[in-house]
């Protein structure tokens, strides 16, 4: 019997933030697969691993984790006044499955670096040294990012000083800012509300606050969730205070059961999706996240967290279970919604104005600012963000060809 090589595609590894993806230029692909459409999610899958049964993607690219089935393609830009096109794909672990229904803040650190090495960013663009200012257009959720990647001696610099809680080594820093992470025609609320009553059968009625900013984002109150109700949990509240590691909740297949299902309905009261069946096969949207007033812990790497080193606590879940980190995209939301008067981020942030916030989550703490103002234009209570700024760091892991199997 004969069988088919492998194909080669070139590809670069990179971390970027606190996730890992495989990144390519859309001309490498091969040509079925520089279309969306079902050739392109076979190979993405093939290229991770997934679908894995064993949840261990070891025939793959991927590393078992939301923060490590990423896979990214960057291109020449669509859209004039800007540098690339930016698309992310979620890989579902074990499932067959590509979301490309929003992006990756983290992966964003990784994307003006890439862009400039790969050539994609004008030459004239890139300084001999100090900042290139790359602008990414996000093609996923159709909105600007601008990365300002540091240049030493004509090239990208990814060494340096700066540190990110949730990532080992130091790096050279990347400051990110997210411009109008919600369209002026969309609401920022899309109930409308800062608060809702959010019920969930089986599982309670929590104060939510759903939000768009970044990607979508349901926020509860940590002391208002239950213990489990599923298989015999008393249900009792105050089973939560937002100082959780991964290993608190991920073992508890109870507790991700709940949170699945808490996610399940927000969507559908957030206009996402009609029928809770759906939320099967849309993994990556909304997130689900849970804010408590700030309070010390020790973090997952075994650093002392003071409750006067933060405004607050957060801890979110992404594809299922709780986040080593933070998502940058849910990062975008917690900017946002922290500088609006009478969310929940905000008011366990000791509520008020203000333009930044200091929050902890299980690897350490991230300081995100957001510049918001209110938007009358598309209905009473509704807000703008008109910028969400973050620094994040990026690394080339491995740069060469991708071996895969497809035809």
């Amino acid at each position: 019997m004969n069988y088919k090589p492998q194909i080669k595609v070139p590809a670069t590894y990179m971390r970027g933030g606190t996730s890992k993806g495989v990144f390519f230029k859309l001309t490498d692909l091969p040509e079925a697969a520089q279309v969306a459409g079902e050739v392109r999610d076979r190979l993405l899958l093939r290229v991770i691993g997934s679908p894995d049964p064993y949840g261990k993607q070891t025939d793959g690219m991927g590393g078992a984790t939301s923060s490590t089935s990423k896979t990214v393609i960057v291109s020449k830009a669509s859209v004039p006044d800007h540098d690339v096109d930016y698309l992310f794909g979620q890989v579902s672990i074990d499932k067959p499955f590509v979301d490309w229904s929003g992006n990756c803040g983290n992966l964003t650190a990784a994307v003006g670096s890439f862009a400039i090495s790969s050539g994609l960013v004008d030459p004239e663009r890139v300084p001999e040294n100090g900042i290139c200012v790359v602008r990414i257009w996000q093609a996923n959720i159709k909105k600007t990012i601008i990365a300002h990647v540091p240049i030493t001696n004509g090239e990208v610099q990814e060494t340096g000083d700066f540190e990110l809680d949730g990532v080992t080594f130091p790096a050279a820093e990347v400051k990110i800012e997210f411009v109008e992470p919600v369209s002026g025609d969309t609401p920022m609320f899309p109930t409308g509300n800062l608060v809702d009553k959010l019920e969930v059968p089986e599982v309670g009625t929590f104060n939510a606050t759903m939000i768009t900013a970044g990607i979508p984002t349901i926020f509860l109150n940590a002391d208002e969730l239950p213990e489990a109700l599923f298989n015999g949990g008393n249900g009792e509240k105050g089973a939560y205070n937002g100082t959780e590691l991964q290993t608190n909740i991920n073992s508890d297949a109870k507790a991700l059961a709940m949170f699945e299902k808490i996610r399940a309905h927000g969507a559908i009261a957030m206009g996402l999706i009609t029928d809770i069946e759906q939320a099967k096969t849309r993994q990556h949207t909304p997130k689900v996240a849970f804010v408590a007033p700030a309070k010390s812990y020790t973090s997952s790497s075994g650093k002392d967290i003071s409750e006067s080193d933060i405004d607050l606590n957060v801890r979110a879940l992404s594809m299922g279970l709780l986040h080593h980190a933070m998502m940058g995209t849910a990062a975008v939301a917690i900017a946002t919604a922290s500088a609006i008067p009478g969310t929940l981020v905000n008011l366990a942030a000791g509520g008020g104005e203000r333009d930044a916030v200091r929050f902890g989550h299980p690897s350490g703490t991230l300081k995100v600012g957001a510049e918001v103002e209110e938007d009358f234009s598309i209905g009473t209570g509704q807000w703008k963000a008109k910028k969400v700024i973050m620094s994040r760091s990026a690394r080339v892991l491995m740069e060469g060809n991708i071996r895969v199997p497809f035809e």
